[in-house]
């Protein structure tokens, strides 16, 4: 066996993590930023099903935990509309969107970019955001309805 003499030297590196195929995921970097417009639930929703694909079943639990906690802020903010003022509202809806960044959100970004980098296949953002449209859209209408018979209830 010959060796090329002007080939690059060649070092073990033991730190060395092995490539592996990366699974189709949505950014997790995007599903947060999204969050800003859809709320927390489409964010930790998407990143559920990311730690899903990922094989990480105890992130995918704390993301859902997250998710349904999100579920709950949404009920609690129709309360808050009527108890505290437009400001003070979306000031709590703030504060639980940076929560749940920072204590969740963050995480998964960090673990794509140091075990995959940029490179991983990406799933589409129509459905999501789709579903995203169609649940606020659901949301309004459920704070309308709220609305009116809390007017009625009022008037009797």
């Amino acid at each position: 066996m010959t060796t090329n003499p002007y080939s690059p030297p060649t070092a073990r590196v033991a730190d060395r993590q092995e490539l592996e195929e990366a699974p189709a995921i949505w950014n997790p970097n995007a599903a947060a930023n999204w969050s800003l417009v859809f709320s927390p639930a489409l964010g930790a929703f998407l990143h559920m099903l990311n730690w899903q694909a990922l094989g990480e079943p105890g992130k995918a639990a704390s993301a859902k935990g997250w998710f349904i906690a999100s579920l709950v802020m949404l009920g609690a903010y129709l309360v808050f509309g009527l108890v505290l003022s437009e400001g003070a509202t979306q000031g709590v809806g703030l504060a639980y969107l940076l929560a749940w960044y920072f204590s969740a959100g963050r995480e998964q970004a960090r673990y794509v970019k140091d075990k995959f980098g940029r490179t991983y296949p990406r799933r589409g953002w129509a459905k999501p955001l789709l579903i995203g449209v169609l649940a606020i859209f659901g949301y309004v209408v459920l704070a309308f309805i709220v609305g009116v018979f809390l007017g009625l209830a009022k008037q009797v």
